[in-house]
């Protein structure tokens, strides 16, 4: 992986905390934690390929969807 595909998928997860955080009201800390407690940073790392090809609303929604599959409460 080179050093733009590395770039982009931070970029790319930084901007899926940041929209989850607004969604649901949360700091952006929290929402970090909260994704990576319950899988949805790993999520996002291993789905990116088909992930970044949909809105930023979908990721969000995707992603609360694995985390209460993983025993979130959001």
């Amino acid at each position: 992986m080179d050093k733009k595909e590395i770039f982009d998928k931070i970029e790319y997860i930084v901007a899926c905390v940041g929209a989850f955080a607004q969604r649901y009201k949360l700091t952006n800390m929290q929402a970090y934690a909260y994704l990576r407690r319950f899988t949805g940073i790993d999520f996002l790392l291993d789905c990116y390929a088909a992930e970044h090809t949909l809105s930023i609303d979908d990721a969000v929604s995707d992603l609360q969807v694995i985390c209460r599959r993983e025993g979130g409460m959001i």
